[in-house]
């Protein structure tokens, strides 16, 4: 008796580690995924690497993937599955697949967190349920236009003598709401309307802009200064470069973009200035933790973030940008 006493409590303690291993391997085999419209721009670069440091600071996966369109988002969760993953953050290539990227989530059970562009619905409105950060595309575009007209004003321009190059995709409603909010930022100062052109750009990368820009700057070849602003710092430089290519001067040109990624660093780096004034610099690296830190405790905890988180910019220029890049861990 003394002996089966004995090896009752031997096995109760083994019952007991076994689910306390069992209880920490669960932990410890979190995966989620981080997928992303563009994996070759910095911004998301940063992101995907800040999620994926986080985790293994806190003892979880982040697997990184593309989704550079519908299909491929969809076809980015199956693999997902595949691999045992409890959710993902995602940055989706259209606002508006929305429904059908929440549907696929569902089958599978997984929770979703979107960063930087909110899913809509089918009404056109945000999908609350689904938990989103990303900064305030209209405040951040407010920004944009008011640095822009410090500038100007720095200068001694007469708006009146003055083009403002806006770049944008009006499909896209973080587009619309950065360019409006520069636009409004503009007007209320004194711009006039009628100088502000439209170039409607295809994608948010550097060529796409430089082909939306070339064509404005060429037909309105009258005005000597521009003022340049889009939804990101990639669609700027490609105003920059087009008016590179017309002759425009660097003195004679303002371009302010949005983000604070190796595209802005870059151009700063260089040593002559370029028409590239400066960024509103945003923390894609607190972008990327954030999101995988509220994922993972929303997996762990059952803990569900809210439902939008706006975060705010910093103007970074030529003069500050070393700086501002610390402040901001970028």
């Amino acid at each position: 008796m003394p002996f089966t006493s004995a090896f009752s409590r031997l096995a109760l303690g083994a019952a007991v580690a076994l689910a306390s291993l069992g209880s920490a391997q669960a932990q410890d085999e979190v995966k989620m995924g981080f997928i992303v419209k563009k994996p070759e721009q910095a911004w998301f670069i940063n992101e995907q690497r800040a999620a994926t440091e986080l985790g293994e600071e806190m003892g979880f996966e982040v697997v990184r993937l593309a989704g550079e369109d519908g299909q491929q988002v969809l076809s980015a969760i199956d693999n997902l599955n595949s691999q045992g993953a409890q959710g993902f953050v995602i940055c989706p290539p259209d606002v508006r697949l929305g429904p059908a990227i929440m549907n696929r989530a569902n089958q599978y059970g997984m929770k979703v967190v979107t960063v930087d562009d909110r899913f809509v619905g089918s009404d056109g409105e945000p999908i609350e349920e689904v938990p989103h950060l990303g900064m305030s595309g209209y405040k951040i575009g407010q920004q944009v236009g008011e640095a822009i007209a410090a500038e100007m004003e720095a200068r001694g321009w007469d708006p009146q003598e003055v083009a403002a190059l806006r770049i944008t995709n009006y499909e896209l409603p973080t587009a619309k709401e950065r360019t409006d909010g520069a636009s409004d930022a503009l007007l209320a100062w004194g711009f006039p309307e009628a100088n502000i052109l439209d170039a409607p750009q295809q994608n948010t990368d550097t060529s796409s802009a430089f082909s939306a820009a070339s064509p404005v700057i060429s037909k309105n070849g009258d005005f000597e200064h521009w003022v340049i602003y889009a939804l990101n710092e990639e669609s700027v430089l490609g105003g920059v470069r087009a008016s590179e290519q017309y002759g425009l001067k660097a003195e004679d040109v303002i371009g302010v973009g949005i983000n604070g990624s190796g595209a802005a660093f870059a151009e700063f780096s260089r040593e002559n200035p370029t028409g590239f004034h400066g960024t509103v610099a945003v923390s894609s690296t607190m972008h990327g933790r954030q999101t995988a830190e509220d994922l993972y405790t929303w997996i762990t905890e059952g803990e569900k973030p809210p439902a939008n988180t706006e975060t705010s910019g910093t103007l970074m220029t030529r003069d500050n940008w070393q700086s501002v890049r610390d402040e901001l861990g970028l």
